[in-house]
């Protein structure tokens, strides 16, 4: 087994998981994991250790999944319930364009903003977690998450 097999044996669940929780929708996930390793294995010498492997991996996949957003402007209404009255349908296209509008702002966003949000309200982790991954306290996470609500307010204000 080369080492990218391993790499890619021990992360695949992870990044996948996160994948998913962003995309909610299993297809797009595993598109998005697939590219995200395939992209990997090409840039692995750009990686510099400055980060856990498991953080680039999904740094890697969640500016994946925001081009694969842009480039598909998405927006599933198969999954749409067939009885759905149309009221209700044209709250839930309204909550996909705000979540859709939500994912371009956060786009424009600089790091450590952009991920400690991602992973705070789309990764649904704890600011432990979070403090965690970044090798920083737990406060720091708490500043930053909130620092980023702050500069995706003003962002979309601005719009």
């Amino acid at each position: 087994m080369t080492e990218f097999e391993s790499i890619y044996n021990k992360y695949f669940r992870e990044v996948y998981s996160f994948v998913l929780l962003l995309s909610r929708n299993e297809k797009i996930a595993e598109e998005i994991t697939q590219e995200t390793f395939f992209k990997a294995l090409k840039n692995i010498d750009t990686f510099k250790g400055n980060c856990k492997l498991s953080v680039w991996l999904c740094q890697i996949a969640k500016n994946t999944y925001f081009t694969f957003l842009d480039k598909h402007k998405w927006l599933d209404t198969d999954e749409l319930p067939e009885k759905a009255s149309e009221e209700s349908i044209e709250r839930m296209i309204l909550r996909k364009e705000d979540t859709f509008r939500l994912h371009k702002t956060l786009h424009h966003l600089e790091e450590p903003y952009k991920e400690v949000f991602t992973l705070r309200v789309f990764g649904e982790l704890s600011f432990k977690e979070i403090s965690e991954l970044f090798e920083k306290t737990e406060s720091w996470g708490r500043v930053t998450f909130h620092r980023a609500k702050r500069k995706i307010q003003d962002l979309i204000k601005e719009e």
